[in-house]
């Protein structure tokens, strides 16, 4: 799998279009669901996964290494939601609870109050935390995307954390 993936970046690159939709396609759900959970609006997620693959459809040429295509989508992902949460940060947003993708997930109240704890979170906790659960990275890559100390992002990632589990433990109380 991780080589086919590679041979479709690697003919992206060269300007394979089609090769370019199938990456876009594989990763389309995870670059939605990042951008959903930093941004808490569906609109604004498919904006930002919409104007990061534009740019990283015209930008594949300068990408050196086949293997980092992932993290480097992400990265341009993170980029623009950075961007849109400074420019919409007084913007109410939708509930974390309307996120399509989570209605596969059970309704428990268990996961109910999960969503709410994380909604309560700031814009770049949940930035940080969404690549480090839907993305998969640690500290230094999340460091790399987002352009901050990777010690920031350590800090952040714990304290968000324990945020949520002292809401959970209200919650249980």
């Amino acid at each position: 799998m991780k080589t086919e993936f590679s041979a479709l970046v690697k003919r992206a690159r060269a300007g394979d279009k089609e090769a370019f939709g199938a990456l876009y396609g594989e990763l389309y759900p995870d670059l939605y669901r990042f951008a959903y959970c930093a941004l808490r609006s569906a609109e604004d997620a498919e904006d930002a996964v919409a104007e990061a693959v534009t740019d990283a459809f015209y930008g594949i040429g300068k990408l050196r290494n086949e293997d980092a295509f992932r993290s480097w989508i992400f990265r341009i992902t993170a980029v623009k939601c950075k961007k849109m949460q400074a420019a919409y940060y007084h913007v109410a947003h939708e509930s974390i609870q309307d996120l399509p993708l989570a209605a596969e997930a059970p309704q428990t109240e268990e996961f109910l109050d999960l969503q709410a704890a994380f909604a309560t979170l700031a814009p770049d906790e949940r930035l940080i935390l969404s690549l480090s659960v839907f993305g998969g990275y640690n500290s230094a890559d999340i460091a790399s995307m987002i352009c901050v100390n990777r010690n920031t992002v350590r800090s952040k990632h714990s304290r968000s954390l324990q945020k949520m589990r002292e809401l959970m433990k209200e919650d249980v109380s």
